[in-house]
């Protein structure tokens, strides 16, 4: 069995209204927030062997910021430039290209993408992806290869606003 770990990035600035939507940052919200869900996951036991972000700013500082409080090196996530604004589609397909050996995997991105992505996977339904929302699932399948067809059980879903996460 997987474990895959669907992650919206965390709250990014405004300040800035021309800026190119890539390069926008995290605000204060945002880089207090990742560290926070980041110590959540840290608290059910939750170890990651693989993290895989969006390039963009907000994604790559988020995704960054679950590691270094995961005690991981920053230097390992795995930056896939499809996951920019991604579809559901693309999910899928890098999602089903992770290696085999990997059972615990992160994938940080953007809405409105992941939302239609994770309300995919099984029968739990979320409006909305908060951002630096959690949705975990765990994949019956010892292969990422098989994904897209293999059956999923939905673990649970958290947010920074919410105080107690729900199963």
């Amino acid at each position: 069995m997987k474990t895959l770990f669907l992650i919206r990035h965390a709250k990014s600035s405004w300040d800035n209204p021309g800026q190119n939507d890539f390069d926008r940052t995290l605000n204060a919200r945002g880089l207090k927030d990742a560290p926070v869900m980041a110590k959540r996951l840290l608290d059910r036991k939750v170890n990651i062997d693989l993290f895989i972000s969006s390039p963009a700013k907000r994604a790559k500082k988020t995704c960054e910021l679950f590691m270094h409080e995961m005690g991981i090196d920053e230097k390992q996530i795995v930056l896939k430039s499809e996951l920019y604004l991604a579809e559901p589609p693309v999910f899928f397909d890098v999602i089903k290209q992770i290696n085999s050996s990997i059972n615990n995997a992160a994938v940080f991105s953007h809405n409105n993408g992941i939302t239609d992505f994770v309300n995919q996977l099984t029968q739990a339904r979320v409006d909305n992806m908060p951002t630096c929302s959690v949705f975990a699932i765990q994949v019956l399948s010892n292969k990422w290869s098989d994904f897209e067809t293999a059956e999923k059980e939905f673990l649970f879903f958290d947010y920074p606003k919410q105080s107690t996460a729900f199963l």
